[in-house]
C-alpha cells in the first residue's frame, strides 16, 4: 500500500485513514520515528492498553503484585 502525502511548512503530514485503521492508530497514539536506509520509518509504540491480557499472571496475582510495588514506593 503506497500513498502520497504533503508535508506542511511546519514539517507535518497526515497518515492516510486506511493505514491508520489497519494499524489501529488513533488520536493520542505514540509513534517512534527512525531513519533506516535513507527512509523514514514509523513504529507504533505499545501502550499499557496494548499489553493488557498478555501477562501469564492471573488478575488476582497481578493486582496483589501492583499493590506490593505501590507500597514499596
Amino acid at each position: 500500500m503506497a500513498e502520497e502525502v504533503v508535508v506542511t511548512r511546519r514539517g507535518q503530514t497526515t497518515i492516510p485513514i486506511e493505514i491508520r485503521k489497519k494499524l489501529g492508530i488513533t488520536e493520542g497514539t505514540i509513534l517512534r520515528v527512525t531513519l533506516k536506509n535513507n527512509e523514514i520509518v514509523f513504529h507504533k509504540v505499545k501502550s499499557t492498553f496494548d499489553l493488557a491480557g498478555t501477562s501469564k499472571l492471573s488478575y488476582k496475582k497481578a493486582v496483589k503484585l501492583l499493590d506490593r510495588m505501590r507500597s514499596e514506593e
